[in-house]
Protein backbone atom coordinates (compact mmCIF):
# COMPACT_ATOMS: atom_id res chain seq x y z
CA UNK A 1 0.00 0.00 0.00
CA UNK A 2 1.18 3.11 -0.66
CA UNK A 3 -0.27 6.72 0.17
CA UNK A 4 1.26 9.96 -1.49
CA UNK A 5 -0.38 12.78 0.69
CA UNK A 6 -0.46 16.25 -0.29
CA UNK A 7 -1.20 19.52 2.48
CA UNK A 8 -3.26 21.32 0.87
CA UNK A 9 -5.67 24.53 1.32
CA UNK A 10 -8.67 23.39 -0.59
CA UNK A 11 -9.02 20.71 -3.29
CA UNK A 12 -11.74 18.76 -5.15
CA UNK A 13 -12.60 15.61 -7.08
CA UNK A 14 -15.32 15.84 -9.98
CA UNK A 15 -16.72 13.41 -11.92
CA UNK A 16 -18.05 13.96 -15.24
CA UNK A 17 -18.53 17.45 -14.29
CA UNK A 18 -19.87 16.78 -10.70
CA UNK A 19 -18.66 17.59 -7.43
CA UNK A 20 -18.03 13.94 -5.38
CA UNK A 21 -15.13 15.44 -3.17
CA UNK A 22 -13.78 18.50 -1.61
CA UNK A 23 -12.25 19.86 1.46
CA UNK A 24 -10.99 23.28 2.43
CA UNK A 25 -7.28 22.66 4.75
CA UNK A 26 -6.19 19.04 4.91
CA UNK A 27 -4.24 16.21 2.90
CA UNK A 28 -5.10 14.56 -0.55
CA UNK A 29 -4.29 10.84 -0.02
CA UNK A 30 -3.65 9.04 -2.74
CA UNK A 31 -3.84 6.10 -2.21
CA UNK A 32 -2.47 2.82 -3.79
CA UNK A 33 -3.42 -0.83 -3.19
CA UNK A 34 -1.14 -3.66 -4.13
CA UNK A 35 -1.97 -7.30 -4.16
CA UNK A 36 -2.34 -8.94 -0.78
CA UNK A 37 -2.87 -5.55 1.22
CA UNK A 38 -5.39 -6.02 4.21
CA UNK A 39 -7.49 -4.11 6.36
CA UNK A 40 -5.00 -4.14 8.88
CA UNK A 41 -2.46 -2.21 6.79
CA UNK A 42 -5.34 0.73 5.90
CA UNK A 43 -5.88 0.69 9.45
CA UNK A 44 -2.21 1.07 10.56
CA UNK A 45 -1.37 3.74 7.93
CA UNK A 46 -5.05 5.69 8.29
CA UNK A 47 -3.95 5.85 12.36
CA UNK A 48 -0.10 7.03 10.88
CA UNK A 49 -1.81 9.54 8.61
CA UNK A 50 -4.39 11.22 11.51
CA UNK A 51 -1.21 12.03 13.18
CA UNK A 52 1.22 12.64 10.97
CA UNK A 53 2.84 15.79 11.68
CA UNK A 54 2.83 17.78 8.72
CA UNK A 55 1.17 21.39 9.61
CA UNK A 56 3.48 24.05 10.92
CA UNK A 57 3.77 25.71 14.81
CA UNK A 58 4.61 29.49 15.31
CA UNK A 59 7.95 28.49 14.96
CA UNK A 60 7.45 27.17 11.26
CA UNK A 61 8.29 23.42 12.56
CA UNK A 62 6.10 20.63 11.27
CA UNK A 63 4.42 20.00 14.67
CA UNK A 64 0.97 19.06 13.95
CA UNK A 65 -1.29 16.61 12.59
CA UNK A 66 -4.58 16.88 10.73
CA UNK A 67 -6.36 16.10 14.17
CA UNK A 68 -4.62 18.71 15.93
CA UNK A 69 -5.70 21.48 13.31
CA UNK A 70 -8.91 20.64 12.69
CA UNK A 71 -8.08 19.07 8.95
CA UNK A 72 -9.96 17.01 6.41
CA UNK A 73 -9.14 14.04 4.03
CA UNK A 74 -9.88 13.63 0.51
CA UNK A 75 -9.46 10.15 -0.37
CA UNK A 76 -8.75 8.95 -4.16
CA UNK A 77 -8.24 5.77 -5.21
CA UNK A 78 -4.75 5.55 -7.57
CA UNK A 79 -3.74 1.86 -8.63
CA UNK A 80 -1.15 3.92 -10.69
CA UNK A 81 0.60 4.48 -7.79
CA UNK A 82 1.97 0.27 -7.62
CA UNK A 83 3.14 0.75 -11.04
CA UNK A 84 6.20 -0.91 -11.85
CA UNK A 85 8.26 0.99 -14.31
CA UNK A 86 11.12 -0.93 -14.41
CA UNK A 87 11.58 -2.52 -17.83
CA UNK A 88 10.08 -0.69 -20.94
CA UNK A 89 8.54 2.48 -21.46
CA UNK A 90 4.54 1.30 -20.80
CA UNK A 91 4.20 0.79 -16.61
CA UNK A 92 2.88 -2.67 -15.40
CA UNK A 93 -0.09 -2.68 -13.08
CA UNK A 94 0.41 -5.96 -12.43
CA UNK A 95 0.85 -5.89 -8.81
CA UNK A 96 -2.04 -3.38 -8.12
CA UNK A 97 -4.91 -5.53 -6.04
CA UNK A 98 -7.70 -6.37 -8.41
CA UNK A 99 -10.63 -3.54 -8.68
CA UNK A 100 -13.06 -5.39 -6.15
CA UNK A 101 -10.13 -6.23 -3.10
CA UNK A 102 -9.00 -2.64 -3.65
CA UNK A 103 -12.35 -1.17 -2.84
CA UNK A 104 -12.84 -3.01 0.14
CA UNK A 105 -9.24 -1.96 1.35
CA UNK A 106 -9.98 1.96 0.28
CA UNK A 107 -12.83 1.60 2.30
CA UNK A 108 -11.42 0.53 5.40
CA UNK A 109 -8.58 3.16 5.04
CA UNK A 110 -11.08 5.45 4.45
CA UNK A 111 -13.80 4.78 7.46
CA UNK A 112 -10.57 4.20 9.53
CA UNK A 113 -9.25 7.68 9.28
CA UNK A 114 -12.99 9.06 9.84
CA UNK A 115 -13.39 6.87 13.02
CA UNK A 116 -9.63 8.22 14.28
CA UNK A 117 -11.60 11.86 14.29
CA UNK A 118 -10.68 13.05 10.54
CA UNK A 119 -13.61 14.69 8.59
CA UNK A 120 -13.19 12.45 5.59
CA UNK A 121 -14.29 13.25 1.82
CA UNK A 122 -14.51 9.86 -0.46
CA UNK A 123 -14.34 9.47 -4.02
CA UNK A 124 -15.95 7.86 -6.57
CA UNK A 125 -13.45 4.43 -6.59
CA UNK A 126 -12.61 2.95 -10.03
CA UNK A 127 -14.23 6.36 -11.65
CA UNK A 128 -12.50 8.56 -14.10
CA UNK A 129 -11.70 11.85 -11.82
CA UNK A 130 -10.48 14.98 -12.57
CA UNK A 131 -8.85 15.98 -9.02
CA UNK A 132 -8.03 19.99 -8.54
CA UNK A 133 -5.79 20.64 -5.57
CA UNK A 134 -4.07 23.59 -4.24
CA UNK A 135 -0.56 22.14 -2.68
CA UNK A 136 0.20 24.88 0.47
CA UNK A 137 3.85 24.55 0.87
CA UNK A 138 4.33 22.19 -1.19
CA UNK A 139 4.39 19.54 1.32
CA UNK A 140 4.45 15.67 -0.06
CA UNK A 141 4.83 12.78 1.72
CA UNK A 142 4.95 9.12 0.80
CA UNK A 143 3.63 6.75 3.04
CA UNK A 144 4.27 2.98 2.75
CA UNK A 145 2.08 0.23 4.52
Amino acid sequence: MRAVCQRVSSARVTVAGTVVGEIERGLVVLLGIARGDEAAEAERLAAKLARLRVFEDEQGKFAHSLLDVGGAALVVSQFTLIADTRKGNRPSFADAAPPDAAEVVYERFAAQLAAAGVPVEFCRFGARMAVELVNDGPVTIILEG
